[in-house]
């Protein structure tokens, strides 16, 4: 009997779809390297995949209920590393990696994890966030690392602590006219955070009101959103992989971050819109089945956390495919599980581990209950 309800708690949908989501980056990365000739990046990404795969087990295996006890140490330990990446050499003109020889450490990663953990458990068993006052600390803690990371420069990732908070906040009962009323706020304060910019992210920003289709390549900003469209419509409806390249001058596909930021170009590129539209659905399949795991767990903690990863995810995936064509701005923000990048991977494959470990615990083999102050 225990077998069969082990057999029936395990999500195996998310696992099938984060390993095709993670073969789709490794083959469109093995492609920028084809095309770009500035290093063999795929298998350094089988080796980062391969130690993802030891994290998600480890994960999916140790009872997440402890977590609820170390998180707010793992979020004070995370806020210190984002202090810490401003004592290390600066790459690119920016602030975020502390090199550890075999691998350049991404704090801004783990803390968007680390910050996940620490609000669901602020918000498990409180009524004070359904009170105007009792958003300060939320938000606080949203705040903090959003202002380091805003500080390395890191736009991008800076701006998924909102959506993640919001979701959870909802998803715990807060009051939905507070929150309207804080997201209005926000937008009449834009006007202060535009003046707070630095010149090169008003320009990605104007480049998106600015942006022409065809024609020569621009300067700028513009130039990566036009190369990052101009690659992504290279791969028609078949890709490249199928029908071939239809014109063979390599500057043309010439695509800056390609296999970072702009990876799901890479896909379009090779597999055409049929794979994009693969990818997607995909991204879909981990949303609604992770939605799903967080409608049936009893566990307060286990639901928001549950709600945290899959807020994560789809904003994460929305801002990035949104910014490969021309949507919304250039952020420099990575493609769940399909991004090169260590620390991207394995925080991923430790948030889908997590979200596993929620599904199989005994607990959550029952209908959900709302929240004690869900409406």
């Amino acid at each position: 009997m225990g077998e069969v309800s082990w057999y029936h708690r395990f999500p195996a949908v998310i696992v099938l779809a984060a390993l095709a989501l993670i073969v789709v980056g490794l083959s469109a990365i093995a492609r920028g390297d084809e095309l770009y000739n500035l290093g063999e990046f795929a298998p350094r990404q089988q080796l980062w995949a391969a130690m993802g795969a030891v994290v998600f087990l480890v994960a999916s295996v140790w009872p997440y209920q402890r977590l609820r006890w170390i998180s707010y140490p793992i979020y004070g330990v995370c806020l210190l590393l984002l202090v810490l990446v401003f004592f290390m050499p600066a790459k690119n003109y920016s602030h975020r990696w502390i090199p550890l020889g075999l691998m350049d450490f991404q704090p801004s990663e783990i803390a968007k994890l680390a910050f996940i953990a620490a609000l669901a458990r602020y918000l498990m068993n409180r009524e004070s966030f359904r009170t105007w006052r009792g958003l300060v600390i939320p938000f606080l803690m949203a705040l903090i690392p959003i202002a380091l990371i805003l500080k390395e420069p890191d736009l991008g990732t800076a701006l998924l602590f909102l959506p993640v908070l919001f979701a959870m906040l909802f998803a715990a009962g807060a009051k939905a006219r507070h929150l309207a009323a804080v997201a209005m706020l926000g937008v009449l304060a834009s006007p202060l955070l535009w003046m707070e910019m630095s010149a090169e992210q008003k320009s990605r920003i104007v480049s998106v009101f600015t942006q022409k289709t065809g024609g020569e390549a621009p300067r700028g900003d513009g130039y990566h959103l036009h190369q990052s469209k101009t690659v992504l419509a290279l791969g028609g409806i078949f890709g490249s992989e199928m029908t071939g390249m239809p014109i063979q001058s390599r500057r043309v596909y010439h695509l800056p971050e390609s296999r970072t930021d702009f990876v799901f170009c890479l896909v379009g590129e090779r597999w055409g819109l049929l794979g994009c539209l693969t990818v997607l659905i995909l991204y879909c399949v981990l949303f609604v089945r992770g939605l799903l795991i967080a409608g049936k767990t009893r566990d307060p903690y286990g639901r928001l956390l549950a709600v945290g990863i899959v807020a994560l995810i789809g904003s994460q995936v929305l801002i990035n495919t949104a910014m490969t064509i021309g949507l919304l701005p250039i952020t420099g923000m990575t493609l769940p599980l399909m991004s090169y990048g260590g620390s991207s991977l394995l925080t991923m494959c430790l948030a889908l581990g997590l979200l596993v470990n929620i599904a199989m615990r005994p607990m959550t083999d029952a209908v959900g209950e709302p929240f004690q102050f869900a409406s």
